[in-house]
């Protein structure tokens, strides 16, 4: 079967994930009151009702050039020794981008204007069902590789090791994402709406070792997650 062609989208069923949402905010088995629990079920579950979680992928031909690694008929070039070892070996890799939709933007605004409490639990909220939406992506990717004989590895975001989110407007631009998922990027390269992911997953004729760790994370020194023991990978 042929990899390459046009983008793949996909509109997942998409939960609020409690626990993840919890630890976004911070939670580590603090005592809540009756009140607040109930507050936080609520924001959940409108959040739940508004978001509109989407995806888009297309697989390129990779090769090694001279700036980094060139994923051919996309107009991307992957800058940086993190992302070139991620992609060593790589024959293919899927360029995505998953959303929580245009609608979660609107009512995180919204929310800002009226009240920062409920602002930070939808904003949470909505982080777990884009994530959520990456993960249905991803899933759809390794199905496609392993159909064509191949093997994935993980998925790896710009600004994560030395990848720098310069390279956001291009992606967008390879997926068509602003027409597909109403996404788009900031002048300082940061995704709007602001709960969405993009990402690059490479696809190896062998398989992959998951050597997922902190250490080569622009994030890491204040990484909430990492200091609570709960980094973003497991």
């Amino acid at each position: 079967m042929s990899l390459e062609g046009p983008v793949r989208m996909g509109r997942p069923e998409c939960a609020v994930d409690r626990a993840e949402a919890l630890r976004y905010l911070g939670y580590a088995g603090q005592d809540v009151d009756a009140a607040l629990e109930e507050r936080i079920d609520g924001m959940f579950e409108r959040c739940a009702r508004t978001c509109e979680p989407a995806y888009v992928f297309r697989i390129f031909p990779a090769r090694l050039g001279e700036k980094g690694v060139v994923l051919d008929g996309s107009g991307i070039v992957l800058v940086g020794a993190d992302i070139a070892r991620h992609l060593h070996g790589a024959r293919f890799v899927a360029v995505m981008a998953a959303t929580a939709g245009m609608t979660s933007e609107r009512e995180l605004r919204r929310l800002s204007a009226t009240n920062g409490l409920d602002a930070m639990v939808y904003g949470a909220a909505a982080s777990s069902i884009a994530e959520a939406a990456s993960d249905a992506c991803n899933a759809a990717i390794v199905a496609e590789a392993r159909a064509a004989g191949l093997c994935t590895n993980w998925r790896y975001s710009p600004g994560y090791g030395d990848l720098p989110l310069d390279v956001q407007p291009a992606i967008v631009r390879a997926l068509e994402a602003t027409k597909r998922l109403g996404l788009a990027v900031t002048p300082t390269n940061l995704l709007v709406p602001a709960k969405s992911v993009t990402a690059l997953v490479g696809l190896f004729d062998e398989k992959q070792d998951d050597k997922r760790s902190c250490a080569g994370c622009s994030f890491s020194p204040y990484c909430n997650l990492r200091k609570a023991g709960t980094p973003c990978y497991r």
